[in-house]
């Protein structure tokens, strides 16, 4: 049987297209680093089904009830982000990043622990997600600031396009067994299994022992000139902090109102942690396309493809919003979760590649702070709001709000013109001829 070369030859260029973007792999370190993630990922999949239906199953479990956990959760990373960037620049990043990952093993093993035994107290749940909130507060710099440390310069954005691909990977399988775990063996088994992930991942992390990471030095400046120096590499950048006041509005309104009113609506009229489960299996589907796509996207303008594929963020509000079909809610969350892998993957990329290694940890976690600092707000608030307006009215706010911001990012011209990488790499803070 013959066959048509014209087929033939695409497919042999793919696959060695898709060959030279996975021998990133054959490094030791970032392939420890990848099946760290990977194991914890799949943990944080069953997590939000888990957590949201073992709030919301408490006696007179509410939207109040489940804004307070996720809050403090929040407002923890968000008080203790810049502390965590501060020691990713001049401490071990990997031992950071294990560190971090046992803090949260035994905070998310205690939450499910408490859920377990029913206790009847909600004080105990709020605190230990805190102590979750500062293990990731740790985590998040030190993961982002590693990757120059393991993997070569041309090679960074196929590595955190893996790491982002691997992330929706297993989301998708932690979504799908999380709303499995909670109906057949209850919410307190599915923490628990979360927890064991971030244990894997910290022995996992002793992979990288002995990698030559760019933050070591002989002496360090005080902790108070690091902050200083770092918040200089972060506003000299228009285009960097344009786009994280818009990401601050993002979490400000999507977080609350998916996480918590559509959860709720999940469980009151599309059928439940089932429903749910296949609604965030969805997006973490979208996750693993973006990530695809993200794989081989090299935008002239970067930070301009980025900010419009937050656009994505936008139809699930109004399908939640006016009581649409599961399916269409299913559909809307898979191309939020494409547009959004597009967005990080790009951004990460952009950072490593215009900002200086030693203080990439440093603006990185300015970048987090600014992006979480409302979204601890809007978690309190959407309880008390949706109460007062209704939940429709409260998810077409929210959405308005995005596309507001979004808009205002893309008229900036920095956000539109920034190349993918600087005719040379700064050693420090550029000039303010950058500002609007």
């Amino acid at each position: 049987m013959s066959t048509n070369p014209s087929r033939q030859e695409p497919r042999r260029r793919g696959l060695k297209a898709l060959k030279h973007d996975l021998v990133v792999l054959r490094e030791g370190p970032f392939r420890s680093l990848f099946y760290a993630r990977t194991v914890s990922m799949l943990g944080n999949g069953i997590a939000p089904i888990a957590l949201a239906f073992a709030v919301l199953g408490r006696s007179h479990g509410g939207a109040y009830d489940l804004g307070m956990v996720l809050a403090a959760r929040s407002i923890a990373q968000v008080v203790f982000l810049l502390y965590g960037g501060v020691l990713s620049d001049r401490l071990s990043r990997y031992r950071q990043m294990m560190i971090s990952d046992l803090m949260a093993f035994v905070a998310q093993g205690s939450i499910a622990i408490l859920f377990a035994v029913h206790t009847g107290s909600l004080v105990p749940i709020v605190a230990l997600s805190a102590v979750n909130g500062a293990a990731a507060a740790l985590f998040v710099p030190a993961s982002r600031a590693v990757i120059p440390d393991v993997v070569a310069p041309e090679r960074r954005q196929q590595a955190t396009a893996l790491l982002r691909l691997t992330r929706s990977m297993s989301n998708i399988g932690g979504a799908a067994a999380g709303g499995v775990l909670v109906v057949a063996f209850g919410s307190s088994a599915a923490l628990g299994i979360d927890a064991l992930s971030y244990l894997g991942s910290a022995i996992l992390l002793l992979g990288l022992r002995g990698i030559a990471e760019s933050n070591h030095s002989s002496s360090k400046p005080s902790f108070v000139r690091e902050l200083r120096e770092g918040w200089d590499e972060f506003r000299a950048r228009s285009w960097v902090w344009i786009v994280v006041l818009q990401f601050s509005i993002i979490n400000l309104c999507f977080t609350p109102s998916i996480t918590v009113l559509g959860v709720i609506i999940a469980r009151d009229r599309l059928g439940g942690a089932g429903a749910w489960s296949l609604v965030l299996s969805c997006q973490a589907a979208g996750l693993v396309i973006g990530g695809v796509v993200a794989l081989r996207l090299r935008p002239r303008r970067p930070m301009s493809t980025a900010v419009r594929a937050t656009l994505g963020f936008l139809p699930p509000f109004a399908l939640l919003g006016f009581g649409a079909p599961l399916w269409t809610i299913a559909l809307a969350m898979l191309v939020n979760g494409m547009c959004s892998d597009v967005f990080e993957v790009l951004w990460e990329t952009t950072l490593q590649a215009h900002i200086p290694p030693g203080a990439l940890a440093r603006v990185s976690s300015y970048d987090a702070l600014g992006s979480f600092v409302l979204g601890p707000v809007g978690l309190l608030l959407v309880g008390p709001v949706s109460g007062a307006i209704g939940t429709e009215a409260t998810l077409l706010g929210a959405g308005s709000l995005i596309l507001v911001a979004t808009v205002l990012a893309l008229c900036t011209p920095s956000v539109r013109r920034l190349p993918p990488i600087p005719d040379e790499l700064p050693t420090s803070k550029e000039s303010s001829c950058d500002m609007l």
